[in-house]
């Protein structure tokens, strides 16, 4: 399986594309802000011809580029129902701290082709799998697609703004909720393999044994206790 991916933007969003091997067909994940560029350039390196574009939730340093990126290559957008009004109103989802002149900036909107994601599905494509969990807290359409383990491969874990090295995503923005996310740490983390890779939404790849170790809120959640104290804030 071929991973490229890249830091795009304002927020440093990691956006990923995944295809079987160079030179076939892929799947984008969160074309955020200022990533089309990097969208096309990554496509022309490793001769690759996008299927569909996904999305772990709605907002703007996720999804900036959607409509480009969409346009571009005449492709669906998959996103959670819950978070699909960030696509056409991304204030909204902000309480409008970021202010109009970015907004001014930005291509917002919907794509031609609209998917809605559903927890547990497996969505095959580009000749890949991807596990589907709802993974609210962060936002209420927060989702995290997961490749299957083989025996040569570990499984891959696209986290978007749920699980970071050492942290987990804010929860104090429009439609975050702190004990939502506890418990979707606890319900979709905690039974994944230690030798899990997870590609975040920000920052560096890590493993699930290495936040089960580390990472204070996931050691809290595994140990049965509650964490009160809010997520740094990263990302959006």
């Amino acid at each position: 399986m071929l991973i490229a991916g890249f830091p795009a933007g304002a927020w440093g969003t990691n956006c990923y594309l995944v295809a079987p091997a160079a030179g076939e067909e892929c799947v984008i994940i969160d074309p955020g802000h200022q990533a089309a560029p990097g969208v096309e350039e990554t496509l022309a390196k490793h001769r690759l011809k996008p299927v569909a574009v996904v999305l772990t939730h709605g907002h703007i340093d996720h999804v900036a580029s959607v409509v480009p990126v969409c346009g571009a290559h005449d492709v669906p957008a998959w996103i959670h129902p819950a978070d699909r009004y960030m696509l056409s109103d991304p204030e909204k989802a902000l309480g409008r701290s970021i202010g109009q002149p970015l907004m001014g900036e930005l291509t917002v909107g919907e794509p031609d082709d609209v998917e809605e994601l559903t927890d547990g599905a497996t969505l095959r494509l580009a000749g890949l799998e991807f596990s589907v969990a709802h993974a609210p807290g962060h936002t209420k359409g927060s989702v995290t697609f997961r490749t299957p383990e083989t025996a040569d491969v570990p499984s891959v874990f696209f986290a978007g703004d749920f699980l970071f090295a050492g942290s987990i995503g804010r929860t104090d923005l429009p439609g975050g909720d702190h004990a939502e996310m506890l418990d979707s740490l606890a319900r979709v983390c905690l039974p994944l393999d230690d030798s899990t890779v997870v590609l975040s939404g920000h920052g560096p790849q890590t493993t699930i044994g290495r936040e089960r170790a580390t990472n204070p809120f996931l050691r809290d959640v595994a140990a049965g206790l509650g964490a009160d104290t809010p997520a740094p804030r990263r990302g959006m």
